[in-house]
């Protein structure tokens, strides 16, 4: 059993050790973020946490995919539902009025901020397939990359942090 938790340990300090390495040699830390909910509460989790990461120094990208994509159609940002007490959109309306008095940005100038901040956003171009959407129907203006999964697999392979909304 001590092999074992050698074994486990010594590959953690690995990890430990490359991340370290990474962050001395120069390069920025990276965030890569899968965006699969288009939940209006996620798509908000989201974008606060891409903007944190860029404005904290590191490199940021959101790989869209699925009901995430259907987020990106022109004017849909923020049209999906809470992904918790709902209750017919009365949950939506009272969350929408909590951030408004709280001055939190809208979803689109969170966007906006995380395109300027210097984020990318790529787009599942299988998911366009499937889901039958096409690049004009998209804020083209916010799309870094039309892109299948290796795209992703290459920004989450570079990166320090990865999740999944």
């Amino acid at each position: 059993m001590a092999d074992a938790d050698t074994t486990a340990r010594a590959g953690s300090d690995d990890r430990a050790t490359a991340v370290a390495a990474e962050r001395t040699s120069g390069r920025p830390e990276k965030i890569t973020i899968i965006v699969h909910s288009g939940d209006f509460d996620k798509m908000y989790s989201a974008f606060i946490i891409g903007n944190g990461a860029l404005a904290m120094g590191m490199e940021a990208s959101l790989y869209f995919t699925f009901w995430g994509l259907s987020r990106l159609k022109k004017g849909k940002l923020d049209s999906g539902p809470l992904s918790k007490m709902h209750m017919l959109g009365l949950g939506k309306a009272m969350i929408k009025g909590r951030m408004k008095k709280r001055n939190v940005r809208a979803l689109q100038d969170m966007a906006r901020d995380f395109k300027e901040l210097g984020g990318k956003i790529f787009a599942c171009d299988m998911t366009m397939d499937i889901m039958g959407v096409s690049a004009e129907q998209l804020e083209q203006d916010l799309i870094e990359e039309y892109c299948a999964v290796g795209t992703y697999i290459k920004e989450a392979r570079e990166s320090t942090v990865t999740l999944f909304i």
